[in-house]
């Protein structure tokens, strides 16, 4: 074997990839006598195909039960591992000979290197300068208190083993202990994201206290790596030397590499992407942090993932870095990885009859219960439900790529035994599996936002201030909703407190970012949300006294989105959430784009709003000038309902300024109604009340139909007369007036008139909001 060759077996041999080199390589065809694959290209293809086919075969089925996809790549690799019987293991050492291992296990290391490299760009350090106690008690608890709990014990436990047997190397236990306590930041935010709270209440927690104990994780791996090497060579100065290296290199990443990145950040134009040049600079420096912690005898990945931390998270650069390498490292590396930690798992080595293997697993379910402790009685004491805080606690508890990693090397270092390591990776199998569904089971999210008290408009204070949630997810909602505000002639005797919040999608981050803007002067501080800020902090001083603006700024996934809106709107009370609606209009009345996502949003607010929901179809003609009379002029439809009342309640407010032409369209039918007495009597109540406005003020239009058909052509004809229409939603009401409508409805969320007004093969002006009225209640 040549030099090339015995350094390669030495490095695969630190990270258990390869142990020896075939002596000579076919130079015809696929396949030899004993050495199947023997072209290195071919072999690595049809492993990464057998891995990704039998992974998502296996995920296929069990995705619907709610389990995470990490559980099906450790069990393709046990499939694909020394457990099964001898006939499949021969089967699989062809798919994967010793000779080719070496060529799969460097990818993934590389890729898993480039992982965490990611994992410390998304990380926003400045998260922990606004940690409350609450998270950070947590954070630091869950982490010492199991640890400490957990060395004893596995001290307690090698007494045990020495009285009854020689020491055969089961000083293990210390690391095992190490390694459960442990709380990644990744392996928290990963499971948050599949469980889809990453930002609810309890998800905001749980990943305030992950990176308050990140730090001290990553710590406590260094120290766990430098104590096995220094009791390895029986050396304190070598120990002290490496201590001394990673401490120079900190100190560069700080004083040289980060700043650097800023000055990328500062020379990169808003709205512009990076310059590929500065991209491979960093990748190239991040390759040489990985090589520099491997040289002194550290994790490869600490290097690159201390790079990471440096790197500023979000747009443009941590989201540059992010969108190209994320979906390949995540979709391609990170599956294999898994796979091929697992791979090398035998559970046929696991000995349940034998003190070590009982101890382990005694020692795994001690430092569990601890850790799950440890995070639940802080959380109570700082006033979380014991069911949330609960849940918490064993989110805090979860495993993952990170510990299965770690699994891996010590296994590599001789530090783990095969039964150990089995043991391990079972228990991570397991977690994986239980954990996430006793989450589900403990937290349901959506129970916070049912309504104690009536929040709507109808029910606010008479002649009081309405509070409204603006969201905004482009920047042409800013003038619709601006005209929309002016169009509600807010006053000084009945002001409307409005909370615009900006939300942007999750990009380049791990954890989702929510900002107020309220004590910040200065609109540029966040380059997200300035111009929105400025708008409607202008906009207020306009309408000093009548209008009063607080910006936020909300950084999550599209999917999650709603759980921003709604905890905004559930924390302050509001009486309405007015959403964009997810066409959008040119000038000249074409559709421009459609974005699905945000009407799946939309979906899920109607849902599960704890107030009234407005839903703005706007069609890009504003007029914000009522120097004019009768210059707005605005139709509100009324058939009965809960959502109709809400509408006109909503429209009794334009009524007071000349500079609207207010229109209200009664729809009613000679034919008898199902509608019961109680409903009646509230709809009369509502229009004897609004026709108190006064006749000069409002044109009353009673207009009589038969059916469906002949109410969608009188809608239709108001879409040319007027420049907003404002319509209950009353999806799932059925009346004569709309008769035979729902059947030809397209959007069941604008409901039957709705659906009519926002169509999009409708060429009228008019924009249109869509009113419902509160539903959840307890």
């Amino acid at each position: 074997m040549n030099n090339t060759q015995e350094n390669l077996t030495s490095v695969y041999k630190r990270y258990g990839l390869c142990v020896r080199f075939p002596p000579k390589v076919h130079s015809l065809g696929f396949w030899g006598n004993n050495e199947p694959f023997t072209y290195s290209v071919p072999s690595l293809e049809v492993q990464m195909v057998v891995i990704f086919a039998l992974t998502h075969l296996l995920h296929y089925p069990l995705r619907r039960l709610g389990i995470p996809k990490l559980f099906s790549e450790i069990m393709a690799g046990v499939i694909l591992g020394p457990t099964l019987p001898k006939k499949f293991s021969d089967l699989t050492k062809k798919l994967f000979p010793i000779d080719t291992q070496g060529v799969i296990g460097t990818l993934t290391l590389f890729g898993y290197m480039l992982f965490m490299f990611l994992v410390g760009v998304k990380i926003d350090l400045s998260v922990l300068k606004t940690t409350g106690k609450k998270a950070f008690a947590v954070g630091i608890l869950s982490l010492m208190v199991p640890f400490i709990v957990g060395t004893f014990t596995s001290q307690q436990l090698l007494k045990q083993l020495t009285k009854h047997k020689d020491d055969d190397g089961s000083t293990d236990l210390f690391f095992v202990s190490g390694l459960q306590s442990m709380s990644p930041f990744v392996v928290v935010a990963m499971l948050l994201k599949e469980l889809k709270i990453l930002n609810s209440e309890l998800g905001r927690l749980a990943i305030a206290s992950s990176l308050s104990s990140e730090v001290l994780t990553v710590a406590l791996a260094f120290i766990m790596n430098t104590l096995r090497s220094s009791l390895e060579s029986n050396s304190l100065s070598d120990a002290l030397q490496r201590i001394a290296l990673m401490s120079c290199y900190v100190l560069v990443v700080i004083l040289v590499i980060r700043p650097a990145m800023i000055w990328i950040v500062k020379q990169t134009p808003e709205g512009r992407p990076v310059k590929d040049s500065y991209i491979y600079a960093i990748i190239l420096v991040m390759l040489l942090g990985g090589a520099f912690s491997h040289w002194v005898g550290e994790f490869p990945v600490l290097g690159a993932f201390i790079i990471g931390f440096a790197t500023p998270d979000g747009p443009p650069l941590g989201s540059a870095l992010a969108d190209k390498l994320d979906s390949f490292v995540s979709g391609l590396f990170i599956p294999l990885f898994m796979t091929l930690i697992a791979l090398r798992v035998n559970l046929q080595a696991i000995d349940l009859s034998s003190d070590h293997a009982v101890y382990t697993i005694v020692l795994i379910v001690v430092v569990f219960l601890v850790k799950v402790v440890a995070s639940v009685v802080p959380a109570c004491i700082c006033r979380v439900p014991f069911k949330d805080a609960l849940a918490l606690g064993l989110i805090m508890s979860s495993k993952g790529i990170v510990q299965m990693s770690f699994y891996s090397f010590f296994r590599d270092e001789r530090d783990f035994n095969e039964e150990t390591f089995a043991l391990l990776v079972s228990s991570t199998a397991v977690a994986t599996v239980v954990i996430p569904l006793l989450v589900r089971l403990l937290y349901d999210p959506s129970r916070k936002y049912a309504g104690y008290q009536k929040r709507s408009i109808m029910h606010s204070k008479q002649g009081g201030e309405i509070r409204i949630v603006m969201c905004i997810h482009r920047p042409d909602n800013i003038l619709a909703f601006l005209n929309l505000l002016d169009t509600s002639c807010p006053t000084r005797e009945s002001p409307i407190l409005v909370y615009a919040l900006h939300l942007i999608e999750l990009r380049g981050r791990a954890h989702t970012l929510f900002i107020s803007h309220e004590n910040h002067q200065n609109p540029d501080e966040s380059s997200y949300s300035g111009d929105v800020v400025y708008a409607f902090n202008h906009h207020a001083r306009m309408h000093r006294g009548s209008i009063s603006t607080l910006a936020f700024t909300a950084i999550s996934p599209r999917k999650l989105m709603h759980e921003d809106i709604l905890t905004l709107a559930m924390k302050h009370s509001a009486s309405l959430i007015v959403i964009p609606f997810h066409r959008k209009w040119a000038v000249d009345g074409t559709v421009e784009s459609e974005d699905f996502e945000l009407r799946s949003v939309n979906c899920k607010i109607l849902d599960m709003a704890p107030c009234s929901v407005g839903i703005l179809v706007d069609r890009g003609r504003h007029q914000v000038d009522f120097s004019l009379p009768q210059q707005q002029r605005v139709a509100v439809i009324f058939f009965g309902g809960s959502d109709d009342r809400e509408a006109l309640v909503f429209a009794k407010r334009m009524a007071r300024t000349s500079g609207i032409g207010l229109t209200m369209v009664k729809f009613s039918t000679n034919e008898a109604s199902d509608e019961n007495e109680k409903e009646k009597k509230l709809d009369s109540e509502v229009l004897n009340d609004f026709t108190n406005v006064g006749r000069e003020r409002v044109v009353y239009v009673d207009e009589v139909v038969k059916d469906g058909a002949e109410t969608a052509l009188m809608v239709r004809e108001m879409a040319e007369e007027f420049d907003l229409i404002i319509v209950g939603r009353n999806w799932g009401v059925e009346l004569p007036q709309t008769s035979g409508l729902k059947e030809w409805s397209e959007l069941p969320e604008m409901g039957v008139i709705g659906d009519i007004l926002s169509s999009s093969d409708l060429n009228g002006r008019a924009s249109v909001l869509v009113v419902q009225q509160q539903k959840t209640s307890v």
